[in-house]
């Protein structure tokens, strides 16, 4: 098993669940992370104190900081996670999507190659570089099928653009330069620390402080949703056990339309916080212009990762769903400062 790795974005959602589990089972880690909007330290306050733990803010395009980063870190493995997340902001500035996910992975996968090759032979054989991106890159199912790792690619927004074009990036120094690269692609996860701008946790405080619930078009978009635990522990498997140069697809076979999804959260909210007037939370939902080039559906198919490294999510959507809005009903000391840049329409490409 690896014991010093570097994680990209750890402050983030899925980073610093990453983050916490690595460092409670003594692993060395360093987060570098460069603390945009959505990287938030206070996710890490669990483990901040960690003598294992150990932070850099810095930018991955920044290449002199990466190359620093390595050789004074000097880790046996990149669980790669920086990146612009959000479909919605991706269709109002693309920019910063392209900036980030392509310059930023391109710059990683470089300076970890020659990284690399400056490591005894042993401990080059050893490394390895994880690639962690999204089922959107596969673009939109109709009402039957799944995502495999062979689906062809069909990116629709400027947010899986750029996370396709990251892909194919890592794909290329494994086949060019030999670099021990894996790629994970993974359904919509969910779960505690998720940014306010995001479909559960945005219906679940708009619900408490009685705002309207949006849910794009009729809501019938359906995603696959993911307990972000299981993902964690699922990338952890990919990077120590998982074959060089293979893709790996991460889903929890928990297929919900967007409208199902929020009159799940309406419902669980109504027995653990009911409102004061005896109404449903329901009666908040509200349907809006829907987004440009909405995908209709995404499910994915994890069979190779269950065959291969032994992986299932331990989360049902119904438990972890129940998990995640208790959480946010305990937390409101982590999620009350991130209101005011979160919870307003954006991506109607106007």
């Amino acid at each position: 098993m690896k014991k010093r790795v570097i994680v990209t974005g750890g402050a983030g959602f899925i980073g610093s669940a990453v983050v916490r589990m690595l460092v409670r089972e003594g692993v060395e880690v360093l987060n570098v992370d460069k603390l945009t909007y959505a990287g938030n330290l206070a996710s890490l306050n669990a483990v901040s104190d960690a003598p294992n733990y150990h932070f850099l803010k810095a930018d991955i395009c920044d290449r002199a900081a990466m190359e620093t980063a390595f050789r004074s870190f000097r880790p046996d493995g990149v669980l790669h996670l920086a990146a612009e997340s959000h479909v919605d902001r991706s269709i109002d500035g693309p920019g910063i999507f392209l900036q980030t996910n392509i310059i930023g992975t391109y710059t990683l996968l470089d300076v970890a190659n020659a990284y690399r090759k400056s490591l005894p032979d042993d401990a080059q054989t050893a490394f390895r570089f994880l690639l962690v991106s999204t089922d959107e890159v596969y673009g939109s199912l109709g009402a039957e099928g799944y995502f495999t790792e062979t689906s062809r690619y069909d990116p629709r927004s400027p947010y899986s653009a750029s996370k396709a074009a990251a892909d194919h990036l890592a794909a290329a120094w494994f086949h060019t330069y030999g670099l021990p690269t894996l790629k994970t692609n993974c359904s919509n996860n969910y779960g505690p620390y998720h940014f306010p701008e995001k479909l559960i946790p945005l219906v679940t405080l708009n619900a408490l402080a009685d705002r309207p619930l949006p849910i794009y078009g009729k809501g019938d978009n359906v995603r696959d949703w993911l307990f972000v635990e299981d993902h964690a522990r699922a990338l952890w498997l990919v990077l120590n056990k998982g074959r060089c140069g293979e893709t790996y697809n991460i889903g929890g076979h928990n297929e919900r339309t967007n409208l199902q999804v929020v009159q799940a959260i309406c419902a669980i909210l109504d027995r653990l916080r009911p409102r004061t007037d005896g109404k449903s939370y329901a009666g908040q939902i509200t349907f809006v212009q829907d987004r440009p080039g909405h995908d209709a559906r995404y499910a994915i198919d994890p069979s190779k990762i269950t065959a291969e490294l032994g992986w299932q999510p331990q989360e049902t959507f119904e438990t972890g769903l129940e998990r995640t809005i208790q959480w946010y009903l305990e937390n409101e000391a982590w999620w009350r400062p991130l209101r005011h840049i979160a919870g307003q329409r954006i991506g109607t490409g106007n």
